[in-house]
């Protein structure tokens, strides 16, 4: 299980070779949320999203006669090119198993840091586990998995890090810390790193209607499914269910969950560009617009929203913008 001084082991990794990203703010954005916004801009991170965190940190702790023969993930598109390019700066292999119905641009950035890119079928019922798991065994790669793996939470974690000595510097010491959730990585890693160094800073995962697992499982005390694993434009933290590892870290540590709706999404990513220049993934910008669009949930006179990815393709990004700039 992923503990503190892994979170912290992983940070002097990664010194060096992840961005330190800030803590946003604007006024605007405090009107519409009716308290003080602050925004961890993840997008800002090495290949757009915190998933590189969790890439370099897993690959970076394999021992070096492993790494070597290189490393195999599954991802529709962040943890993709997170590991893609922890591996290219390792100099080794990657293989990535991705959706094709992944965003365009995810599978051609992906390609591009040099991994071989495997598509599959996730409407139709291929399992990238299945895939995974056996070119990992016939290469003998090295899996990465993108949530439920202690060294992928630890990297993870770091953000926690960042936002509890960044929310120091600015004198906060409560407040509601709101993550965009999939299979639980980030949550569960920047709840332990809070724990640790910021314990009156409540972390609570965000996600889209009709995929909100992680709410449900926290409401009901159990692991929660969703009924299917597409048809959100949230693509990017859209998973079947909270990980075997992530959730008793979120089930003893978060608050709960808050959900919005894809247009509520688009929303915050058009407002994230107006008034702060940042470029926001739907899935990405779930915690803002919770911040936004869920002000009756939340206490207290601050509260902070990361923007966990920017890989937008342009047609989604030119629709945000022309509907809610």
């Amino acid at each position: 299980m992923t503990s503190l001084a892994m979170i912290e082991a992983a940070a002097s990794r990664l010194k060096g070779h992840a961005r330190r990203t800030p803590l946003l703010s604007s006024p605007f954005l405090d009107d519409i949320a009716g308290r003080r916004v602050l925004i961890k801009p993840e997008c800002l991170q090495h290949t757009g999203s915190f998933k590189f965190r969790g890439g370099w940190s897993a690959v970076s702790a394999l021992a070096p006669d492993v790494r070597q023969r290189g490393v195999i993930a599954f991802s529709s598109g962040n943890h993709a090119q997170g590991v893609a390019l922890a591996a290219r700066q390792h100099g080794v292999p990657a293989v990535i198993v991705m959706p094709a119905d992944a965003p365009q641009m995810k599978i051609d950035n992906t390609r591009a840091l040099g991994a071989e890119v495997v598509l599959y079928d996730r409407v139709g019922g291929e399992s990238r586990e299945a895939i995974g798991q056996e070119l990992s065994h016939t290469r003998g790669l090295t899996l990465i998995k993108p949530y439920d793996e202690p060294q992928v939470i630890a990297g993870q974690g770091t953000t926690g890090l960042e936002i509890a000595a960044q929310a120091a510097e600015l004198g906060v010491e409560t407040a509601d810390v709101l993550v965009c959730c999939g299979g639980g990585g980030l949550t569960s890693g920047i709840a332990l790193a809070l724990e640790g160094h910021a314990p009156g800073l409540r972390p609570r995962p965000c996600e889209p209607a009709g995929f909100d697992d992680a709410t449900r499982s926290l409401a009901s005390g159990k692991i929660q499914a969703n009924p299917t694993q597409s048809g959100s434009i949230c693509d990017a933290i859209v998973t079947q269910q909270p990980g075997d590892l992530t959730f008793p870290i979120m089930s003893r540590l978060c608050g709960p969950g808050l959900v919005v709706t894809d247009d509520e999404a688009m929303h915050a990513m058009a407002l994230a560009f107006s008034r702060l220049k940042v470029v926001a993934e739907p899935g990405g910008a779930v915690a803002l617009a919770a911040a936004l669009f869920r002000k009756d949930q939340i206490q207290g006179d601050t509260v902070v929203a990361l923007i966990s990815g920017g890989n937008v393709d342009p047609e989604m990004f030119r629709a945000a913008l022309a509907t809610y700039a």
